[in-house]
């Protein structure tokens, strides 16, 4: 009979590193899991049940016009923030297409196209303006965008001396206000979820195929995406205009929904980028999805309706807007380094 003691026995299956196999196949599925879209459906039944007229059609679509507009600014800051980039100047730019609009227009509806041409022609100037100080100027786009907010609401002050004249005609305030009458089940679809509808398709369409593909490898890697034959410069350029012309749209249908005042565009910045994080989208580039912003801003739109319905002050919205990416953005971290 051989002395030797038993051989020590070899650890639990279900234990890696000092882990347990369950934990570990836990903490993968709530990697897993899009969390944007399980908290949509969580504040939309809470919703619900303070207000009973919000999961009807009439009430929903309500919504869905107040929510489009930080939905189409969401799906500018996806492209920016997945190429690894920021843009602080959208807020802004909402707020000089409002006012320009209103002057130009000036209650004259034979106005109403020449405007929307040049609003679009001043979006792509700022974009363009944006992408070649940071690509080709080498300036960080945190200060070149910080700088054109900065420009962009200095520009508005001085034009309009804190007041904006002039006025919308009908036809430019239909886009933000009205909808396509006679629609099956729904009565009336708003334009503005019919923009944000075709502004989705689009941006989806986009994110799937080269262009998006470059977008995220620059994001992730800008040296080694140029080594591969990249273009950097085009690429991230290319993700400013698409940002400035997503604040053209947002500001269109703002300007028709709720008017123009010279503070229409103010945090919206903040709210977009919010919005992107929120539905997954990484800060620092190569994540996320152009669907996960709108859901992020559907959220985002959501809980905001929710401290009104309590009657939270307005004021609240900024810091509350500052704990949602705190939250979003510690989630995303958790999920990237995987636990």
């Amino acid at each position: 009979m051989s002395t030797h003691g038993a051989p020590a026995p070899e650890p639990p299956a279900d234990v890696e590193g000092g882990r347990p196999q369950w934990l570990e196949t836990g903490l993968a599925a709530a990697r897993a899991i899009p969390v944007v879209w399980v908290l949509l459906i969580v504040v939309f039944v809470w919703i619900s049940f303070e207000d009973q007229n919000f999961l009807t059609p009439e009430g929903f679509l309500a919504y869905l016009k107040t929510s489009a507009p930080l939905a189409i600014l969401a799906i500018g800051a996806y492209f920016v923030l997945a190429s690894g980039e920021f843009d602080l100047s959208v807020g802004s730019l909402v707020t000089v297409i409002a006012v320009v609009a209103a002057k130009q227009i000036d209650g004259d509806p034979s106005n109403t196209v020449p405007t929307i041409i040049l609003l679009f022609a001043i979006g792509a100037a700022v974009g363009l303006f944006n992408g070649f100080a940071t690509t080709i100027l080498k300036v960080p786009s945190f200060i070149v965008t910080l700088a054109m907010l900065l420009i962009l609401n200095g520009a508005v002050f001085l034009w309009t001396g804190g007041a904006p004249v002039g006025d919308l005609a009908d036809n430019f305030r239909a886009i933000g206000r009205e909808g396509i009458e006679g629609f099956p089940i729904l009565g009336e679809l708003p334009y503005s979820a019919v923009v944000l509808i075709a502004c989705a398709v689009i941006a989806v369409i986009a994110a799937r195929g080269s262009f998006g593909r470059r977008i995220l490898a620059v994001g992730d890697n800008a040296r080694a995406a140029g080594l591969s034959g990249v273009n950097v410069t085009r690429v991230k350029t290319a993700a400013f205009v698409i940002s400035a012309t997503s604040a053209v749209i947002a500001g269109i249908l703002l300007a028709g929904f709720a008017g123009v005042t010279s503070q229409v565009g103010i945090g919206l910045e903040f709210q977009a980028i919010t919005a992107a994080v929120l539905g997954g989208v990484v800060l620092g580039g190569g994540r996320g999805s152009v669907m996960g912003a709108v859901a992020g801003a559907l959220v985002l739109e959501a809980l905001f309706k929710v401290l009104n319905l309590y009657g939270v002050d307005r004021a609240f919205e900024q810091a509350f807007t500052g704990l949602v990416i705190v939250a979003a953005v510690s989630v995303a971290a958790f999920r990237v380094r995987g636990g």
